[in-house]
């Protein structure tokens, strides 16, 4: 299902052209914080929500400060694959790739970012439609791919996008 249109060898190289590191700073700070933590504030999730897609930060921001804090637990707690992401998208304006970002940069576990950038770099013209199957083989794909290429999960999603934006036109 997943293919790489370059070398697994190419990945570093392509990381390292990823043009927004400066703005994963406060990202990476927010992730660390809320890693300790186990769940998100509010600033944090609508920080994250607007690094993703800053189109759904009107919905995003109709959650409360208790709804982030206790979805964001319970998802950043849990072993259940399923959960995690059910109780994520239970919040206003969070939907499979806003999820996965939080669970990118909060879990302590590794997690791709669903992105149609990245997916575009593993083989598929258009994104499909996502559901929780699909979602998991992507996750498992991914976290194979960066073991063997002995990256961080950060660094693959950094090289899956920026290769697309150079090449995908």
């Amino acid at each position: 299902m997943f293919k790489l249109r370059f070398p697994p060898s190419e990945l570093p190289r392509w990381a390292k052209g990823y043009a927004y590191v400066q703005g994963d700073k406060a990202v990476d700070e927010l992730s660390r914080r809320a890693r300790a933590r186990g769940y998100l504030t509010r600033t944090e999730f609508l920080e994250l929500c607007h690094w993703k897609t800053p189109r759904s930060q009107p919905r995003c921001a109709t959650n409360t400060a208790a709804e982030i804090r206790e979805a964001t637990e319970i998802a950043l707690a849990t072993v259940d694959e399923r959960a995690k992401m059910y109780v994520l998208r239970s919040l206003a304006g969070v939907g499979w790739p806003t999820a996965s970002v939080i669970l990118h940069f909060c879990d302590r576990r590794p997690y791709p970012i669903l992105d149609y950038r990245a997916l575009w770099s593993l083989g598929f013209r258009r994104p499909p439609s996502y559901t929780f199957d699909f979602w998991w083989a992507y996750t498992e794909f991914a976290r194979r791919l960066a073991r063997s290429a002995g990256l961080d999960m950060r660094t693959l999603d950094r090289a899956l996008w920026r290769f697309s934006k150079e090449r995908q036109g």
